[in-house]
């Protein structure tokens, strides 16, 4: 039985994934950013799969010192992690920015996290075979600073899209600093039937199991253990390599000091 953390698992993949998870039998840390909606989703689970581990984490992503509490209490009432999925996410919103006027998709898709893994690798590397599973997207664009700081303005894909790539090269980076948990980036599936996609775009591709089944088997699969800083596609099922910049060693340094100063 492992100990799995899933992020935005309320709705969508994740929620699916948990559900998945938890009908083989593992320990399941529901996060979501509305209490109401985590408890009902842990009743849910709780009856769909008559497995009474499941527990409730909760925090606005698009607020860091939200995640820094909900990292503390990871911290203070899990004995290890044997799997964080950071499946946490935003397109569509109200918001352009968030409170500290940070890009709201830059905060939630990538500073949080950052931020969330960074607080609780202990958990994590405590754990022998540990794995951390990064949400990223076919969608990735170079990053401008400026504009993730509300200097410039930037549509809503290309926000997304510079989101999305800033987790990939994280991720890449983070892998090579582990050595007993890994690290994987996966694009779950381009237009799968979630909410975020329909409220994007109005259509689907794909049903959400594709990317819920990828996330469970890229977090147990005997098959993809020891596996770390890669890229797994799944609209071609397969790794792949990801944005060029993914790979830009000076670019990734740039990116982790901007990521530095906007955290402490």
């Amino acid at each position: 039985m492992k100990n799995i953390v899933i992020t935005g698992a309320t709705d969508g993949i994740g929620k699916l994934a948990a559900i998945q998870l938890a009908k083989e039998g593992h320990s399941i840390f529901v996060h979501g950013r509305n209490e109401v909606k985590v408890s009902a989703t842990i009743a849910e689970i709780k009856a769909d799969t008559n497995n009474q581990n499941i527990s409730g984490l909760v925090a606005d992503m698009s607020d860091l010192n939200a995640v820094k509490q909900m990292a503390d209490k990871i911290n203070r009432e899990l004995p290890g992690i044997d799997v964080l999925i950071n499946n946490a996410g935003v397109f569509k919103s109200s918001n352009i920015l968030n409170k500290q006027g940070v890009d709201l998709r830059f905060v939630v898709n990538y500073l949080a996290p950052y931020l969330l893994t960074t607080m609780i690798l202990p958990l994590l590397e405590k754990t022998k075979g540990s794995r951390i599973i990064n949400l990223s997207s076919a969608a990735q664009a170079a990053i401008s600073y400026d504009a993730m700081l509300g200097k410039s303005p930037i549509s809503v894909n290309e926000s997304y899209a510079q989101s999305k790539l800033a987790l990939t090269m994280w991720s890449f980076r983070l892998a090579t600093e582990l050595h007993e948990t890994s690290v994987i980036a996966v694009n779950p599936g381009s237009l799968l039937n979630t909410k975020m996609a329909n409220e994007a775009y109005g259509q689907h591709w794909s049903p959400a199991e594709k990317g819920a089944d990828i996330l469970c088997d890229l977090a147990q699969s005997k098959e993809h253990e020891g596996i770390t800083g890669k890229y797994f596609d799944n609209d071609r099922g397969a790794w792949a390599n990801a944005h060029q910049l993914a790979y830009n060693e000076a670019a990734i340094d740039e990116l982790i000091d901007f990521t530095q100063k906007l955290i402490d």
